[in-house]
């Protein structure tokens, strides 16, 4: 019988397996604090982890009982997750385990595994006589997956539903004084079924766990409706409450008031993203006071367009996991309000809560500083999939109350939270009646609020949102012009073609990445239809260890043994694990920034288009600087009038940069007009940039029209190679050739000496170390065929003119007949240095594009200090370059590196006039940078513009390291000038890359100029 019972090894084990939610427990309600008295059961508690229900300690769970740490009884901090203890470093209660769509247990709904870690909890704790007068009620936050609880030897019940609170009535077995708390917690449950949510799996009691007095006559629920009507500018508030209540809420003159008014109140100011209005207001009755902040809006789709207190919404948004690398799914609240105020200060407006409720303080958070949320109920499916979908408790009636409740518990706690204006029913669950069922119950309970689920796409037939995940620029682009394909069922399909669209995940940003965004963008504000979407993700999710000689690092999937793992697909976030702003989140909040600055058409001033919903732009102080080859050359503030939200507005640009125009001296002019916070906000304080652009003014004053961002052409022109000085001569002597100051090996044809400074290279490059993008897409196959990571040189000869070097080489992959031709022509310089002038050219078209073109030379170590003019200050690419600008910029080797959890390309600084690699002058000038003596540096100019990249290792070692630490420094500076790469794109899970973008295999031509300088130079023009 493929659904008969499992005959468990104990009889106290059987809710283990059963499909239902759970027994014993209270009805859902609202999460809230009032001043009735409550107890905290946090903190260490003794703990034991049993292999499975054949290793259960017998009678743990009475007063009498004493753990022996000799039967394997230690501590725990509860809130845990108990594969977390330890890290970083060896776990003392197993490992975490990281799958993405393949379950870890066998699929056998609702079967699970005898080896089933379970961790059995004891707390002792005293409670005061009258304690819990009315009712004493025990809450748990988050328990995964499954528990039993008992109160001094009596069973109280069990539950499910790992990231909802469960409660229960202890009011008849707590007692005054010493009372014992047992738990009985299991990895594998019948719950875990509908908890496959692409994350690690952990287990244990992950959030907190109170004790409530819930006094008698006191307030045990309520369901604040706080609606806005844009119109009239009236507010309309009714709260529901279960007892007998009064409200008061004095900045709308409401004093010991019937809750359930109806109260109209005129001039209210409404509750959004960007002003988070809440009204104070408090419940009460005589034996308990709630204190509330209420948020009047209202959520609406509008002719198609999704809407917010009448005004089409735009979410900017990123799908929000709960981690931290040493704690897991445990966050404190200075965590969640870390996120919450990197959000704010990256442009974001909007969490979807991936893939379960999160934490009620992340909500109240918020509440209080403005984020759109998607609350996602407890449920995903995904692991279904790789059976085709048999036995999916979606579509199973069996598993009906589960679903249901869990779609309960979500709405009931949360739904007092304005910032809460979508309701989800899951992610990637497929389709089936019971999320229909749960849909109608939402809609049922709260109708003032949106209803949202992805896997049913094609119908919606059940949701307000029609919702898609990684949909490419054509598919969005149709959708929001109403031209997608249609549905199956004409009624479905006219239904869907009247919802906003959502994109719940685009943006894959994994590793180096994404790209792209820019597209995204411009589509979702070209049409009304689109509302925006939800990066995925916001955080990678490593796991903190430590190498063996201490260096810390994250782990990923297969690092703990999994025997089913989905590697580094868990690393996908625009936070690296420890929350620093990866270069992804850089770009993405400078895509979304709510202020667009573009230079007026007449040349005469700027236009802010102020693409806010609720704000106008009175709040941002705007200033402008001008340099001069990266100078400054002049700086001010501006007086930019006010736009209201959803306008243009227009600026002449003011005297005093006219001025300085007119006084500046030859050479590149770059302008940037900033946007900042004119006073203190709550996510951050004054001066803080919202939005920037950076264009290049013409010679004779007035600025011309650019692309925001420092955006620069896409390649290099083509040019002619620079004159030469005419006096320098080839001359060969044994195994070298000099010309002027320089080397060349007579056998490689390879620059070893500039000067004083020993070299090697510079030639020809093509390949990267593959990013995330790459190595999850065909691409990376595609190049490994053609053998791009193995090339060989050829050096087809070697050729002295009167005053130049040429270098003929061809570049082959072994084992294939693909072809790159190369010539070097070498020569010196008016006024010193040595210029290459290369001209690549396949021999025959490529299959495949190019990672990179370029070259490549290894340098000393002590060169270990960058400066640079061009774009910066952070890494760019040709598809991810909004967030730099044009500029001086200085680093050490060490820092241009981004530390991507699973190593690969990274670093690149795009559009380079010159660079300047030097050693630290300290190490110079005490003889410790060479060995002995001071080391010269290396001048590089460009003509026009390279890309370059500085790495203390080389792309070999890059691409063969597995994690951070498998990284070291080899004692050399290697050095890669391209012309160009191929671009970032998202097919990691994402959109393919766009053509343009690609770097295809053609006839290219590359100049630079290079230069020995004294160990004493430092930044200055190349």
């Amino acid at each position: 019988m493929e659904n008969a019972p499992h005959p468990s090894h104990r009889p106290e084990g059987g809710y283990v397996e059963d499909v239902s939610p759970g027994t014993g427990r209270r009805r859902p309600r609202a999460s809230f604090a009032s001043d009735a008295p409550e107890y905290s059961l946090d903190g260490r508690w003794s703990f034991r982890l049993a292999a499975g229900l054949h290793d259960l300690t017998p009678g743990f769970e009475q007063p009498s009982f004493a753990p022996d740490a000799g039967s394997g009884w230690t501590g725990i901090a509860v809130p845990s997750c108990w594969q977390m203890d330890g890290i970083p470093g060896p776990g003392r209660f197993g490992a975490p385990a990281y799958t993405n769509v393949t379950f870890p247990i066998p699929v056998d709904p609702p079967l699970v595994p005898d080896e089933n870690p379970t961790g059995e909890y004891l707390r002792t704790f005293d409670v005061e006589d009258g304690f819990g007068t009315g009712t004493a009620v025990l809450r748990f936050e988050g328990v995964d997956s499954c528990f039993a609880v008992w109160l001094n030897g009596h069973l109280l019940g069990d539950g499910k539903g790992s990231r909802l609170p469960t409660e229960f009535d202890v009011t008849e077995v707590l007692r005054p004084g010493r009372n014992v708390l047992a738990l009985r917690v299991h990895q594998w449950s019948a719950a875990t079924y509908l908890e496959d949510q692409d994350m690690w799996w952990l287990s244990g009691v992950f959030r907190s766990v109170r004790l409530l007095s819930r006094p008698a006559g006191g307030i045990d629920d309520f369901f604040v409706h706080a609606d806005y009507d844009h119109r009239t500018g009236n507010g309309t508030l009714r709260i529901d409450v279960r007892g007998d209540a009064r409200l008061s809420v004095p900045e709308l003159g409401i004093a010991d008031a019937d809750p359930a008014g109806p109260h109209t109140a005129a001039g209210i100011e409404p509750w959004s993203a960007e002003r988070p209005r809440l009204y104070a207001a408090e419940l009460a009755t005589a034996t308990e006071r709630v204190p509330l902040r209420i948020g009047f809006r209202r959520i609406a789709v509008e002719d198609g367009v999704l809407t917010a207190n009448g005004t089409p919404l735009l979410l900017s948004g990123v799908n929000r996991h709960e981690w931290d690398p040493v704690t897991g799914r445990t966050l404190t609240r200075e965590t969640m309000l870390a996120d919450v105020l990197l959000m704010k200060r990256h442009n974001i407006n909007a969490v979807r809560t991936s893939h379960y409720p999160p934490e009620s303080a992340f909500l109240d958070l918020c509440d209080e500083y403005g984020l759109w949320v998607v609350d996602e109920c407890d449920l995903e499916t995904h692991g279904f999939a790789e059976n085709g979908w048999r036995r999916n408790p979606s579509d199973d009636p069996a598993w009906r109350p589960a679903l249901l409740d869990r779609a309960e518990r979500m709405v009931e706690r949360d739904k007092n939270h304005p910032s809460v204006v979508i309701w989800s029913l899951g992610n990637e669950s497929g389709v089936g009646e019971n999320l229909r069922a749960m849909a109608e119950w939402i809609r049922d309970r709260d109708p003032d609020r949106l209803i949202h689920y992805e896997g049913d796409w094609d119908n919606c037939a059940y949701t307000d949102l029609y919702s898609a995940m990684y949909a490419d620029y054509p598919a969005v682009a149709a959708i929001g012009a109403g031209q997608e394909p249609r549905t199956g069922d004409p009624a479905h399909d006219a239904r869907r073609r009247a919802m906003p669209f959502v994109l719940c995940e685009y943006a894959h940003a994994m590793g180096n990445g994404p790209g792209g965004l820019r597209q995204y963008q411009e589509l979702f504000e070209r049409h009304p239809r689109l509302a925006g979407g939800f990066v995925w993700e916001w955080i990678d999710h490593g796991v903190a260890q430590r190498a063996a000689d201490g260096t810390l690092y994250y782990a990923y999937g297969g690092d703990f043994g999994e025997p089913v793992h989905d590697g580094n697909f868990v690393a996908d976030g625009l936070l690296l694990p420890d929350r620093t702003p990866s270069p992804g989140l850089l770009e993405y909040a400078k895509v979304i920034e709510p202020v667009r600055i573009t230079a007026r058409a007449d040349g005469g001033g700027i236009e802010v288009r102020n693409l806010h919903h609720t704000r106008d732009t009175g709040y941002l102080r705007w200033t402008w600087l001008l340099e001069v080859e990266g100078e400054q050359a002049g700086e001010g503030d501006w007086a930019v009038a006010a736009t209201a939200p959803g306008a243009t507005g227009r600026a002449d640009w003011p005297e005093a940069l006219l001025k300085a125009l007119d006084a500046a001296g030859p050479g590149e002019r770059r302008l940037t007009v900033g946007a900042q916070l004119a006073a203190d906000e709550p996510w951050a304080g004054a001066g803080h940039t919202v939005a920037w652009a950076q264009f290049a003014p013409a010679v004779e004053g007035a600025p011309d029209a650019a692309r925001p961002g420092g955006g620069l052409p896409q390649t290099a022109p083509r040019f002619t190679p620079p004159a030469t000085s005419g006096t320098a001569v080839p001359r060969r002597s044994g195994s070298t050739v000099t010309l002027g100051d320089a080397a060349f090996d007579t056998v490689t044809g390879t620059l070893v000496r500039l000067g004083g400074l020993a070299l090697t290279g510079p030639r020809v490059d093509i390949w990267r170390a593959p990013i995330d993008n790459e190595r999850r897409s065909p691409l990376l196959e595609q190049w490994l065929r053609a053998g791009l990571h193995r090339m060989r040189h050829k050096v087809l000869d070697i050729r002295a003119g009167e005053d130049t070097l040429t270098v003929r080489t061809k570049l082959v992959p072994a084992g294939l007949d693909v072809a790159l031709l190369a010539d070097y022509h070498w020569s010196t310089a008016p006024g010193g240095g040595l210029v290459l002038t290369l001209d690549t050219a396949p021999t025959a078209p490529w299959p495949v594009p190019l990672p990179r073109l370029g070259v490549a030379l290894t340098l000393p170590g002590a060169l270990d200090r960058v400066s640079w003019f061009g774009l910066g200050p952070g890494e760019a690419y040709r598809d991810s370059e909004e967030a730099v600008r044009v500029g001086r910029y200085a680093a050490t080797v060490a820092a241009l590196q981004t530390p991507y959890v699973f190593p690969q390309e990274n670093g690149n600084r795009r559009h380079v006039r010159w660079a300047r690699l030097t050693a630290d002058p300290a190490a110079n000038a005490s003889g410790t940078a060479g060995g002995g003596g001071a080391v010269p540096g290396l001048a590089i100019t460009g003509a026009p513009w390279f890309d370059l990249t500085a790495k203390p290792w080389s792309t070999e070692a890059l691409s063969q390291a597995a994690h951070t630490c498998d990284l070291r420094p080899d004692g050399r500076t290697h050095l890669n000038l391209d012309l160009e790469h191929h671009g970032l794109g998202s097919a990691s899970c994402g959109h393919p890359l766009q053509p343009r973008h690609e770097l295809a295999a053609l006839p290219a031509r590359f100049t630079l100029t290079f230069a020995a300088i004294g160990p004493e130079a430092g930044e200055g023009a190349g």
